[in-house]
């Protein structure tokens, strides 16, 4: 087990109706709040006006910026940025889901810092980025459990310019407080629901495949978890309005990337990086991305630690260990795995959504190497050639 420094400073505050108290929460921090949302949902829902009138009530005065895209834009959050210091801004509420988060999170801290917010992402020549030490206090009305933004320390910003999609990592980006009703989830079409849920367990994944040995209780923890989202997707599906189980992901959405359960670990994050150059060139839904690439991934690095594998097969998937062939029980967990994401409706390969070969190699040189040497991954480092092998088998 590594050493490791956990620090999850969000205040969450779940369960039904707790939208109801979000102006009185958001007046701890400021007078005056820019509402950050996408696009119709939350208006057609009447989420918004209920926003709006408890910050109201409580006496914040509001300002509004809509049109978040999933992958949001970094021309957007520059606009909210210039709109906060006209309006002299003093807090920022996201009402949404992970990409809505990710942009609120961008403009608070592009408000306090005297550069281009995009240096926080795509850094120098060397990839080098501050540290976000200033920002305006940040809250959440979180609507769509997936990317567990609303307490997690990452922020995704796509760049237009060259369609670049970069993160930002640090403490600085942790909400100080997120507001969590598995109601508001019902109305969410399956779809989103199954790329939410993909997501949820990819977050899990990554960290599950380390190279640190001596990680006994992460495993558990991270396997219950799994598990949790594994069972309950499916109700959620074919039970929209089924309380239980929407609670249950979402709470596990959070969990899944606040950082507790990489206590102690090397994480890998590679499969996200490597999705994150389909859905910058493609505009494809994260999740939707992540059921592809993850599985391929798998199938070429397995070899590295196939008995990590195996037990992943064994302990979240309930395969049978053979232990003459352990390698086929790594594989057969990575065909249940393809046949879970297929289940809820998501693809599993490239064609379906519509991709083809012709950019694969130059998503693959694009493709994020956050080692020094050029590589990026930490359970086995790859290349772009070995990306490029990635992007071939999901073909």
């Amino acid at each position: 087990m590594v050493n490791f420094d956990f620090h999850a400073p969000t205040h969450v505050i779940f369960g039904k109706d707790t939208e109801k108290l979000v102006g009185k929460e958001t007046a701890k921090y400021g007078k005056k709040a820019l509402v950050h949302f996408g696009g119709g949902s939350v208006k057609r829902s009447g989420l918004l006006d209920r926003v709006i009138a408890s910050l109201q009530e409580a006496g914040v005065e509001v300002v509004t910026l809509g049109g978040v895209q999933p992958n949001p834009r970094l021309s957007l959050v520059r606009e909210g940025i210039a709109l906060c210091k006209k309006e002299g801004v003093e807090v920022v509420l996201a009402v949404g889901g992970g990409s809505t988060i990710d942009s609120s999170k961008a403009i608070a801290v592009g408000v306090k810092y005297d550069g281009d917010v995009w240096d926080f992402h795509g850094g120098d020549k060397n990839g080098n980025k501050p540290t976000v030490t200033d920002r305006l206090p940040l809250g959440v009305v979180l609507t769509i459990p997936a990317a567990g933004s609303e307490m997690s320390n990452s922020c995704v910003i796509t760049n237009e310019d060259g369609m670049l999609k970069r993160g930002s990592s640090g403490n600085g980006n942790r909400p100080d407080f997120a507001i969590m009703n598995p109601v508001l989830t019902y109305t969410l079409p399956a779809y989103q629901t199954a790329c939410g849920a993909t997501d949820i367990l990819a977050h899990m994944m990554e960290r599950y495949f380390t190279p640190e040995k001596h990680v006994d209780l992460t495993d558990r923890l991270l396997e219950a978890g799994m598990q949790t989202l594994i069972k309950n997707a499916p109700i959620a599906l074919a039970h929209p309005e089924d309380y239980g189980s929407r609670a249950e992901i979402m709470w596990v959405s959070s969990l899944a990337h606040n950082d507790m359960l990489s206590c102690g670990r090397v994480s890998d994050f590679s499969s996200h990086q490597i999705e994150h150059e389909l859905s910058a060139r493609y505009d494809v839904a994260h999740g939707a991305g992540l059921a592809v690439i993850f599985p391929a991934w798998m199938k070429y690095v397995y070899k590295k630690d196939v008995m990590r594998f195996a037990q992943f097969a064994v302990r979240v998937w309930g395969c049978s260990m053979d232990f003459e062939n352990p390698e086929f029980t790594a594989l057969e967990g990575i065909g249940r795995m393809e046949k879970f994401f297929q289940s809820i409706g998501m693809p599993i390969r490239l064609p379906e959504l519509g991709i083809d070969d012709k950019y694969l190699r130059e998503m693959a040189d694009k493709c994020k190497k956050s080692n020094g040497d050029g590589t990026q991954g930490k359970f086995t480092a790859l290349n772009s050639d070995d990306i490029y092998e990635i992007y071939k088998l999901a073909l």
